[in-house]
């Protein structure tokens, strides 16, 4: 037996302050341990390799074996006990299974399929989030659900492998960018750190543990702001990685080939103390190759610190708000526009109807007249100009009749209570939105139409024709007079709620692509839309009234005020903005997978997100609120993003992060739409597999899983006065649920 002191990482390798060797013990040693299991009552070790035996620490020794659990078709390889549960204990093997047992009953409660090609090595109970977090020796990382009523359902698997190339793809480009030729830029020249050749064929995880990572940071301000997230510990035989459980990413990596002054270079297992003593924790590892034990010490705070500094995005220092938080700048786009507004017609261009004195058609008293001048004996077509007056009363009576406060502690609405087709013939419903009030709901359909209807899908308000093709997306006015409708017929056209004629049309011969969407902006001051690879800032004045010499000739202008192209991209996929407030934020989603941040105030792109999907976003949710509701002002700085077969992303404007990942549903081969709750606790979102799917904001599985629809689910809206959710499916049905 050899026994050497402490040895810190030094010249030729990375920062000494990283990783320190303590210990090093050298001798014959056994075959790799299992993972055992311990609690205060009880024990749980393999025997005869394919069993699980369970003591009670509480008796004496020849009683104290309790039970044996025999069930496992190869050796059992970990075994955690399930402190909620009275007598539970889980088990996984090299079966590629894992089981859920009662022990004081010795029954087998559950037993999951084959979940991966590679045998099970570790086993991991998250109490917090009540889920288990088991992996493979490829690299696989499986997490399943433990909440009763959730039957042990899969919430996530992440591949391992691909995270780590990920992340030192990140860390190499971004030091890159920095500049070799600073001292600093080490990290990014290893071997390890390459984007190609990174990662070992093999990556086999040993050891699953708690990360005390919030209490190293606790006097930092500009550290992840995430509530209710769970940081692990991965021990693999090449390193350590810390993953957050909340968005499935890599938090930081070490590798022991990067400390040249390490004994051990590849492990064949290894322990970590649970609680971070002083920012730093102990590490046992054993060689694969040689009999050497060596006890590292981690710096943790040193260890993600120095790699989150290479690749946070750039330009956001002074950090983003969506709250406008200071005054216009004179060179301003949004200033501009409102100087240079669009002024209403004079009262000269009114027409001849005010200029021209009504005189008779026959002056000669001598002649019959053909009774122009004798009164009316019936009125005939007179409109009903009373009509307008009790729809528009209905409407102000039922807008009082609404809870004046959206219930912030109400359950979502997930009770199914009536369903509509908005059409004869099944025509997709491509997007849905209600009013500011909830009182209205507008659809934007595959057969060029956008219908209004009310809230409880009892009667059509009104239609709207006029686009030659699909309409791709609808948003109301913040006042509620007004509806923006963008086409895939390279239009925009904004409609009157109480007219049938749209109210502003911009046709082919302003657009060079199609428009993919178009919403108010500023509270109503400008209207923003897409097209190709820019976005287009419009101010304009609607007009609905008519010349009676000129009837079709319309009355309201528009005006463009600035384009604004999106960098290394072929198109906007989409776009968002918050008009219910005052806000100079502006988010884009490219076809290049990227996420742009614009400052109109500025009048320049302030942030851009590489990489935010896999594929490229097709729409980005902001937590808008509702004049209904009040949430915490940290809250509005929260959007969510949304991408085919890659879930839904959390994000925090103030950090640019990813502050969680939803999956669960199915959007592989349909863009389905997502909406958030005016609460701001949950989100909701369509389906392929003609499910809608809730989503609680601190959980990164679904709530519920609404059924019965008779095809995808493409597009989801929440009304922002009451409880209610109105789902939209591709054969043109509505689905409405209550609380």
């Amino acid at each position: 037996m050899e026994s050497a002191g402490a040895r810190c990482a030094a010249a030729g390798s990375r920062d000494p302050g990283v990783v320190c060797e303590k210990h090093l013990f050298k001798g014959k040693l056994p075959e790799p341990l299992f993972q055992l299991a311990c609690s205060h009552h009880h024990c749980a070790f393999p025997v005869r390799r394919h069993e699980l035996c369970v003591w009670n620490t509480a008796t004496a020794q020849n009683e104290a074996i309790l039970t044996q659990l025999d069930g496992h078709l190869a050796p059992v390889t970990a075994a955690e006990f399930c402190t909620w549960e009275k007598s539970r204990l889980i088990s996984v093997s090299e079966d590629r299974t894992f089981k859920v047992w009662d022990y004081a009953t010795s029954q087998l409660i559950y037993q999951s399929g084959i979940i991966t090609a590679f045998p099970l090595l570790s086993l991991l109970i998250d109490e917090e989030n009540k889920q288990i977090i088991t992996g493979c020796a490829e690299g696989q990382l499986w997490i399943f659900s433990l909440i009763s009523g959730h039957n042990y359902r899969c919430v996530a698997h992440i591949d391992l492998k691909k995270e780590q190339e990920k992340f030192c793809h990140k860390v190499w480009k971004s030091g890159k960018e920095i500049g070799e030729g600073q001292n600093n830029s080490k990290l990014c020249k290893t071997d390890n750190m390459r984007p190609e050749g990174s990662v070992e064929t093999s990556l086999p995880i040993l050891l699953i543990e708690h990360c005390d990572f919030f209490l190293c940071f606790h006097n930092e301000e500009n550290i992840y702001s995430s509530q209710n997230t769970s940081y692990f510990w991965i021990g693999t035989s090449i390193g350590l990685l810390i993953i957050n459980l909340a968005n499935f990413e890599l938090e930081a990596f070490l590798s022991y080939r990067d400390y040249s002054d390490l004994s051990i270079q590849i492990a064949r297992s290894c322990a970590l103390t649970r609680k971070a003593a002083n920012g730093k924790v102990l590490c046992l590892i054993t060689s694969m190759f040689e009999d050497m034990i060596a006890l590292l010490e981690v710096n943790l705070a040193a260890l993600v610190t120095t790699q989150h500094s290479y690749f946070l995005p750039r330009g956001n220092e002074k950090g983003l708000s969506v709250f406008a938080r200071s005054t216009l700048l004179a060179n301003s786009p949004l200033c501009k526009g409102l100087k240079k507004n669009v002024k209403e017609p004079s009262s000269k261009t009114l027409g001849v109807k005010n200029t021209v004195k009504d005189k008779p058609l026959v002056f000669h008293n001598k002649i019959k007249s053909s009774g122009y001048t004798a009164a009316p004996q019936m009125t005939m077509f007179s409109p009903n100009t009373n009509l307008k007056r009790k729809e528009v009363s209905k409407w102000k009576i039922s807008c009082k009749c609404k809870n004046k406060e959206y219930p912030l502690e109400s359950y979502p609405p997930i009770k199914y209570e009536k369903e509509i087709s908005v059409t004869c013939k099944p025509t997709p419903i491509f997007c849905v939105q209600y009013s500011g009030d909830g009182e209205l709901l507008a659809c934007g359909q595959a057969d060029k139409t956008v219908l209004i209807f009310s809230s409880n899908l009892t009667d059509v308000h009104n239609v709207f024709s006029g686009h030659d093709g699909a309409v791709n997306s609808v948003g109301w006015s913040h006042d509620r007079k007004w509806l923006v409708s963008a086409s895939e017929d390279r239009s925009l056209r904004v409609w009157s709620v109480c007219n049938k004629e749209p109210a502003l049309i911009l046709g082919k011969e302003k657009f060079h692509k199609t428009v993919h969407f178009a919403q108010f902006y500023f509270i109503d001051t400008f209207i923003l839309l897409c097209c190709g690879a820019e976005f287009h800032l419009l101010s304009f004045h609607l007009d609905t009234t008519k010349d009676d010499l000129k009837r079709y000739k319309p009355r309201s202008v528009c005006k463009l005020v600035q384009k604004f192209p999106m960098s290394s991209t072929m198109e906007i996929t989409s776009l968002s903005a918050v008009n219910e407030f005052y806000s100079y934020i502006v988010l884009t989603a490219g076809s290049n997978r990227a996420l742009e941040v614009f400052d109109l105030n500025a009048g320049c792109s302030t942030a851009v997100i590489q990489e935010a999907h896999v594929r490229s976003v097709h729409q980005i949710c902001q937590n808008k609120g509702s004049s209904f509701s009040t949430q915490q002002p940290e809250a509005y700085n929260l959007f969510l993003t949304t991408a085919a077969g890659d879930g839904i992303k959390l994000w925090d404007l103030r950090t640019l992060r990813c502050e969680r990942r939803f999956e669960g549903h199915s959007s592989r081969c349909y863009p389905c739409g997502i909406a958030m709750s005016p609460c701001g606790r949950f989100i909701a979102s369509g389906s392929d597999d003609r499910y809608a799917y809730v989503y609680e904001m601190r959980s990164s599985t679904f709530l519920h899983k609404l059924g019965r629809h008779t095809e995808s689910v493409s597009n989801v809206s929440f009304n922002p006065s009451s409880p209610q959710l109105t789902t939209a499916t591709l054969d043109g049905k509505l689905r409405l649920f209550l609380p």
